[in-house]
C-alpha cells in the first residue's frame, strides 16, 4: 500500500526565473545521462503500509468508489484529512489492555488452527469498529483490533500529520498491490 505525492517541475520559457525549479540528477556525486529540461513530474513515496487492511479499506470506501482494483487514485488534502481526524478519534478512543493476539495460522493434523499469543488488544473497540472497521481478504492480514491494528493507525496519523504540514505543491495518490 503506497502514498505518494507528484509535483510538477516542468520549466517553461515564459516562466519568471524565481517560478522555475533547479533539477540536478547526480549518481555518485557525478552527472547522469539525465537531462533536467526533459523532467516534468517528481514522485515522492510518502507513505507505506503493509497489511493494514482499515487504512486500505478506507481508501476503497472513500477514494476508489469502492473499486478494489489495485489501481492508482488520486486523493485530495480534504480526503487526507479525514482520514486523519478519523485515526485521531480512533486513537483517541482506544486503551490497550492485555490480552490474547492473533499471530497467524499453523496447520496441525491437517487443520489451519490459529496461533495466539500473549499481547494487547483494544478493551472496547467500538469506536474502530465504526471508523476505521478492519477489512478481511487475500493477504490482509489480521482483523484483530490489537496492538497492531493501532500501530498502524497510529502511523498513519504521524505520516498525515507530517504531510499535512508541508507546503501543498503537488498531488497525492493511492495505490496498492497483493
Amino acid at each position: 500500500m503506497y502514498l505518494t505525492k507528484r509535483t510538477y517541475v516542468k520549466n517553461w520559457s515564459w516562466m519568471e526565473p524565481a517560478d522555475k525549479y533547479l533539477i540536478t540528477v547526480l549518481k555518485g556525486e557525478k552527472p547522469t545521462c539525465i537531462k533536467p529540461e526533459r523532467i516534468s513530474v517528481i514522485m515522492e513515496d510518502v507513505a507505506y503500509w503493509r497489511k493494514a487492511n482499515a487504512i486500505h479499506q478506507w481508501f476503497v470506501d472513500n477514494v476508489q468508489d469502492d473499486i478494489d482494483n489495485c489501481g492508482e487514485y488520486r486523493v485530495s488534502e480534504e480526503q487526507l484529512r479525514e482520514l486523519l481526524a478519523l485515526c485521531t478519534q480512533v486513537l483517541e478512543a482506544s486503551e490497550l489492555i492485555e490480552g490474547d493476539v492473533s499471530n497467524g495460522y499453523k496447520f496441525e493434523n491437517g487443520k489451519k488452527v490459529p496461533i495466539i499469543e500473549k499481547g494487547k488488544v483494544i478493551k472496547d473497540p467500538s469506536k474502530a469498529l465504526e471508523l476505521l472497521p478492519t477489512q478481511g481478504g487475500f493477504f490482509f492480514g489480521s482483523t484483530d483490533y490489537d496492538e497492531w491494528y493501532l500501530g498502524d493507525i497510529k502511523d498513519t496519523k504521524n505520516v498525515l500529520e507530517q504531510l499535512l504540514a508541508e507546503e501543498p505543491d503537488g498531488e497525492y495518490y493511492y495505490s496498492s498491490s497483493w
